[in-house]
């Protein structure tokens, strides 16, 4: 079976599993009090620009988010967010678990405007009766967003602008973020992500680790206590230079970017090709995650040989669908995708 169903369905990168072996005898500082994770510190520190900025690494996105929102908020405190945003439709209310609510945005393609910021944010500003309604104080983007898609520099600067005006937290969410910074449309580098937001993450459970994201806290607010609430929120991990390791390795000579970069430059293939054989895309997405209206009956063929994720019913003979390309991705196996649909439509067009 080859899989197009998510970007983590593969182990670690083979350069970490050398080094892991390597070091395996060896003996470190326990809760990310190593010499891993200071190295791996460093090495973010220096891509953002940011010497004093705070670096703790968690072992997973959902643990990540709940674990910021409750250490930046107070009880009566809310968090905006895009009504498709991970942390409202697929985690289970682990933010509102921590005492938070979610304030949704609306969204079609997964982003939120600084316009919807403002309003949200002005409305709670000009209220009379503050004491009974909640407190927008945090602003959640994705970069990419869930359906692929990101901001440009210029969204990013005006949503961080909003933020300052009413002083709120802008949270990053950098689960696959590398996917996002290798986007060919992408204006944005990693070093506007750390001076845009408060905190933000670099994901790498979903781009060449194990496990693991690293937590970039840009607010010292934020970071002043950061650690308790890991601790407090299970997200402190005792052998935490199991993380730290496996960041270093991956940024320390820029290959989490060029891993990145294949899996977008072949899910722009896909795209290309699909789009070619008359297969539409469900929106435009310039990262590794691809959503298309398909043929249903196409579909039901390629399962035998592929998964893929996200179906969703657009009328009675096609389905949206994603395919989702990762830094382990083979281009053998592109290659295979394409020309199996492509065989597979033939004779629908001949028939046409």
């Amino acid at each position: 079976m080859i899989r197009f169903n998510n970007d983590y369905s593969c182990g670690g990168h083979e350069r970490i599993i050398k080094c892991l072996t390597d070091i395996n005898d060896e003996s470190f500082g326990g809760y990310g009090t190593d010499e891993w994770c200071e190295k791996a510190g460093e090495v973010i520190k220096d891509l953002i620009d940011n010497k004093s900025a705070g670096v703790h690494f968690l072992t997973g996105g959902t643990q990540t988010n709940f674990t910021v929102i409750a250490a930046a908020l107070r009880p009566f405190q809310g968090v905006i967010s895009a009504e498709t945003g991970h942390i409202n439709v697929h985690e289970t209310g682990a933010v509102e678990n921590c005492g938070h609510k979610i304030i949704t945005a609306k969204s079609s393609d997964g982003r939120i405007t600084a316009e919807q910021i403002n309003e949200i944010a002005g409305q709670y500003a000009r209220s009379d009766i503050k004491e009974h309604i909640v407190c927008p104080k945090m602003v959640y983007i994705s970069f990419p967003t869930e359906y692929g898609t990101i901001y440009s520099r210029k969204e990013l600067k005006d949503i961080s602008d909003v933020c300052r005006k009413y002083g709120m937290f802008l949270f990053i969410d950098g689960a696959r973020l590398g996917y996002g910074l290798a986007a060919p449309e992408c204006d944005v580098t990693l070093k506007d992500i750390g001076e845009y937001a408060d905190v933000f993450y670099i994901g790498g459970t979903k781009c060449g680790a194990f496990f693991g994201e690293a937590v970039v806290i840009t607010n010292s607010g934020i970071d002043e206590s950061f650690r308790s609430y890991m601790k407090q929120n299970g997200a402190m991990l005792a052998k935490g230079w199991l993380l730290g390791l496996q960041f270093y390795e991956l940024l320390k000579d820029g290959l989490y970017f060029r891993i990145a970069e294949q899996a977008v430059r072949y899910a722009m293939k896909i795209k290309t090709a699909f789009n070619a054989y008359g297969i539409p895309s469900y929106m435009e997405s310039c990262t590794n995650q691809q959503f298309f209206i398909m043929p249903t009956s196409l579909l039901e063929s390629l399962k035998e040989k592929y998964t893929y994720e996200f179906e969703k019913t657009i009328d009675e003979s096609h389905t949206c669908v994603r395919f989702c390309t990762s830094w382990y991705t083979k281009e053998e196996q592109v290659r295979e995708l394409i020309n199996d649909v492509h065989s597979l439509l033939q004779p629908r067009t001949s028939d046409s």
